[in-house]
C-alpha cells in the first residue's frame, strides 16, 4: 500500500510539472487579439459571416477571414492545425470522424405545420401523419387529401405547400425517402408566403423550418398554427413516447433528446483538427455559444437549451487523453503521450483505492443482508469522480489497457430497492449506445437498462449471475456489468457526464421521480407508500409496487 501511495504521488507530481511546461496552451481567460480563419460551407455562409460581422465590431483587434469551402474540402483546409469550420449536418459525415474536433452551434429543425382550426384536428393530433403516407401526398395529385393522409374516408382536400428553401427541401427529401421532391400540385412559395397562407387556410398544410413559426416576443408558436404530429412507429397513433407536440418547450426537449425524426432535425457545427489552442479562436468559438446565439433567429436557425450550451463549453476544458491532435514536434507528441500514461495509471491507482475502500465499508460478504437507509435524496446518491455518467443511470470507465467496464448508477438501485436477478448478454455480442444491454428484475418485476456506449462484449460479470444484490451493494465496485471493447469512444464520450455534472442533472431527476409518482398515485391514501412523512421519498419505491406501476417507469421515465 505503501508502494502504490508514493507512486501515485510521484505520478501526480511529474504529471504537475508537464502541466506546467504546457500552461500557455490552456487559458482559461483568452485574449481578444490575434487573427482567425474561418471556413464556411456554403449553406453556413450567411450565418457565419453574420456572427464574424458582429463579433469583429465588439473586437476590433481581431482580423477575422472567412473564406467559403465546400464541406468535403473543409476537413482537408483543416488538416495543417490552423482555423476552424462551420458545417452543416448533411456534411456529419466528418463529423463523426474522429480526427474532427467539434461542437453544435446551432439546430435546425425542419416541422410539418397546418392551420390551427383544421376541421379534423383532434384527429390529426391522436393519430398523427406517418412518413409513408406523406409520401403519398407527392406521387400523385390524386393523393392530396387529408383522407389519405389519416388513412379514413374522409375527401378533404389537402392544400400543400412547401418552401425554396434547399435545405427544407433536401431535409423533406431525405424523411420521406426520395431523390427529389416532385411538386406536381405543391404549392412552392418562400418562407413568408407560406406561413400566410396557413393561416388563412384551414385545410393548408406545409413544411418550414421551426423559427419561421416562433414569435420572437412571446417565444410561443405564431397564431393560428399547429404542428403537426409524427407517428414515427406508424402504429396510427401517438403514443406516449410520441407526444412531444403540446407546447413549444416539451417539443424542443423532444428533439432534444431524440424524439424527433433525424432527417427533420440537424445541427450546425464548429469543426477543427484539434481542440481549439489559439486564444482568440477560443474566444470566438465561446462567444459564438453565448452572445452569439442571439443571430440564429434572424437567419432561420435554433439556439441550443442552456444545458446544450453548457455542454459544449465544457468541451473546452475537457482533457486531452479523448482528443490527442497530431504535434509537428516529436517531443510535444511524447509529452502528450507521457501525459496520458500517467493519467490514466493515476486514475487507475486512485480509483482501485477509492473502491476498496467503498468495499470495505460495505463488506465483501457477497451474501451480506442489504440494509436499505429509510429516505431516498440527492444526499443518499453515490457519485464516484473519474466515471462517465449517462443518462440511462449507467456508468463507463476506461482502463489503461483500453477496456472499458460499464454498469447501473447507484440512483437506479435506490430507486428498484433489492435486486434479486437479471438477464445478461453474453460475451462476443455487440452492444450500441442507447439500446438495450441489461434486465434488472425484482421478484419477478423487470427494467430493461440501455447502454451507455458501443462495444463488443469482453466479459461479463459473471459473480452477478448468483449475486445480483452485488448492483445494489458496489453498483460501480463488485457490481460492474460488463467489459467491453468500445468501438466508438471518443465521440460518445462527448454525450456522457463526470461527477460535478452528473450530480447537478441528478437534481432535476428527483424532480421527475416525483412527477412521476405524483401522476401513478394521484390519491392520498397511496402516498405512504412512497413518501416518508414530511414529503421525503421512500428508499426503494419501486420494491414492493406491482408490475403496472414498474412498466409505467419504464415508459415514463426510464424510456424518455
Amino acid at each position: 500500500m505503501k508502494t502504490k501511495i508514493i507512486l501515485i504521488i510521484g505520478l501526480f507530481l511529474l504529471s504537475g510539472s508537464i502541466a506546467d511546461s504546457k500552461e500557455t496552451e490552456i487559458v482559461n481567460n483568452p485574449s481578444k487579439e490575434g487573427s482567425i480563419k474561418v471556413f464556411a460551407s456554403p449553406e453556413t455562409y450567411n450565418l457565419t459571416t453574420k456572427w464574424t460581422n458582429e463579433y469583429g465590431s465588439l473586437n476590433p483587434n481581431v482580423k477575422i477571414k472567412v473564406i467559403t469551402a465546400a464541406s468535403n474540402n473543409i476537413p482537408r483546409m483543416l488538416s495543417n492545425g490552423s482555423g476552424i469550420g462551420f458545417i452543416g449536418d448533411e456534411s456529419n459525415v466528418f463529423v463523426k470522424n474522429l480526427e474532427i474536433w467539434n461542437i453544435e452551434v446551432a439546430h435546425d429543425v425542419i416541422v410539418p405545420i397546418m392551420n390551427g382550426v383544421n376541421p379534423l384536428m383532434n384527429e390529426i393530433i391522436s393519430k398523427g401523419v406517418t412518413t409513408e403516407r406523406l409520401a403519398q401526398i407527392f406521387e400523385k395529385s390524386e393523393n392530396q387529401n387529408w383522407g389519405k393522409l389519416l388513412n379514413n374516408s374522409q375527401n378533404i382536400p389537402v392544400h400543400f405547400y412547401i418552401t425554396n428553401d434547399a435545405s427544407v427541401l433536401s431535409g423533406l427529401a431525405n424523411f420521406i425517402k426520395v431523390s427529389q421532391i416532385k411538386t406536381i400540385g405543391i404549392n412552392v412559395v418562400n418562407e413568408n408566403e407560406m406561413i400566410s397562407a396557413i393561416q388563412k387556410d384551414p385545410n393548408a398544410m406545409g413544411f418550414c423550418k421551426l423559427i419561421q413559426i416562433v414569435d420572437g416576443n412571446t417565444q410561443n408558436i405564431i397564431e393560428n398554427i399547429k404542428l403537426v404530429p409524427i407517428d414515427r412507429n406508424g402504429n396510427g397513433k401517438i403514443d406516449y413516447m410520441e407526444n412531444i407536440y403540446d407546447n413549444l418547450q416539451s417539443f424542443s426537449r423532444g428533439v432534444w433528446i431524440g424524439k424527433y425524426p433525424n432527417a427533420l432535425s440537424g445541427n450546425i457545427y464548429s469543426v477543427s483538427s484539434g481542440k481549439p489552442k489559439n486564444e482568440a479562436e477560443v474566444a470566438f468559438l465561446k462567444w459564438v455559444l453565448t452572445d452569439g446565439q442571439q443571430y440564429l433567429s434572424k437567419n432561420g436557425y435554433s439556439d441550443l437549451v442552456y444545458s446544450e450550451r453548457q455542454n459544449q463549453l465544457d468541451k473546452f476544458t475537457e482533457p486531452d487523453i479523448y482528443t490527442v491532435s497530431p504535434q509537428n514536434s516529436t517531443s510535444a507528441i511524447l509529452k502528450v503521450l507521457m501525459l496520458v500514461i500517467i493519467a490514466i495509471v493515476a486514475i487507475g491507482f486512485a480509483l482501485d483505492l477509492v473502491f476498496r475502500r467503498i468495499g470495505n465499508k460495505k463488506g465483501t460478504m457477497l451474501d451480506a443482508p442489504l440494509a436499505l437507509v429509510s429516505v431516498f435524496d440527492e444526499n443518499s446518491v453515490n457519485v464516484p469522480k473519474g466515471l462517465y455518467f449517462d443518462k440511462s443511470h449507467t456508468w463507463a470507465f476506461m482502463k489503461k489497457n483500453g477496456s472499458v467496464k460499464i454498469g447501473i448508477d447507484d440512483f437506479l438501485q435506490h430507486v428498484t430497492g433489492p435486486i434479486t436477478r437479471i438477464e445478461m448478454k453474453s460475451p462476443g455480442e455487440m452492444i450500441r449506445k442507447g439500446e438495450k444491454f441489461l434486465t434488472i428484475i425484482r421478484q419477478g418485476k423487470k427494467l430493461n437498462i440501455y447502454s451507455p456506449v458501443s462495444g463488443t462484449i469482453i466479459a461479463q460479470n459473471e459473480i452477478l449471475i448468483n449475486h445480483s444484490s452485488l448492483l445494489n451493494t458496489a453498483p460501480y465496485y463488485e457490481g460492474w456489468v460488463y467489459m467491453i471493447e468500445p468501438s466508438n469512444w471518443l465521440r460518445e464520450i462527448q454525450f456522457l457526464s463526470m461527477a460535478e455534472k452528473y450530480n447537478t442533472w441528478l437534481k432535476v431527476e428527483f424532480s421527475r421521480l416525483k412527477d412521476f409518482f405524483a401522476t401513478a398515485f394521484k390519491t392520498p391514501e397511496f402516498a405512504y407508500v412512497v413518501y416518508q412523512d414530511g414529503g421525503s421519498l421512500k428508499d426503494g419505491i419501486l420494491a414492493d409496487l406491482g408490475p403496472e406501476v414498474w412498466e409505467d417507469f419504464q415508459t415514463k421515465f426510464m424510456d424518455q
